[in-house]
């Protein structure tokens, strides 16, 4: 009995150290797999839709802690919606301001967990200058070890709803709907 006692007390030491040991993991934003699009509804008729093409970052991801930090910088001169002059129009000082502003980031350090499983991302979306408090709800979030990379990748499916002239996008209001809803699938491989 005073064998298994100390067993079971070395096993708790063991695993507590363990625990106190972990640390978090960084992970690089892949941006093969990483897409950042907006829907903005037309005069509220039918839903113009585009994406950001160059984007980078890091999420930091403590799960035991429940604890991560996100940072994700967009070039908005990347902007792309498969017509040039739109793409234009939203380069230009009416939306982005893209030769002013050429980078919108979002900074997130507070995650929301249902177990292992990140639920929410709560941070700081500046754009044009100016920032505001955003918060992703993911739809969902896994991770996985890649078998070409031979390491783990972390990812999801994230949105949220922001209202353009917090930033100063004020273009075309009233009559262009205020609400653009941001989609973002990210996955970012551990380093």
């Amino acid at each position: 009995m005073k064998h298994l006692s100390l067993t079971l007390l070395a096993s708790v030491a063991a695993l507590t150290a363990s625990v106190a040991q972990a640390a978090p993991s960084t992970y690089s934003i892949d941006p093969t797999h990483t897409y950042v699009t907006f829907e903005a509804k037309h005069f509220g008729t039918s839903t113009n839709r585009g994406r950001f093409d160059k984007k980078s970052g890091t999420v930091t991801l403590d799960v035991a802690a429940k604890t991560g930090k996100v940072d994700v910088t967009l070039e908005t001169g990347s902007i792309n919606t498969g017509y040039a002059a739109f793409e234009s129009h939203l380069k230009s000082k009416d939306f982005f301001n893209s030769e002013a502003f050429p980078t919108a980031t979002f900074v997130g350090d507070k995650f929301t967990f249902d177990g292992d499983k990140v639920t929410a991302v709560a941070g700081t979306l500046t754009l044009l200058g100016k920032s505001q408090p955003v918060e992703l709800k993911a739809n969902s979030f896994g991770c996985y070890q890649n078998p070409m990379l031979k390491r783990e990748v972390c990812g999801g499916d994230f949105e949220t709803t922001i209202v353009r002239s917090a930033f100063g996008m004020n273009y075309g209001l009233p009559f262009i709907p205020d609400s653009v809803k941001l989609v973002i699938q990210i996955e970012a491989v551990k380093q």
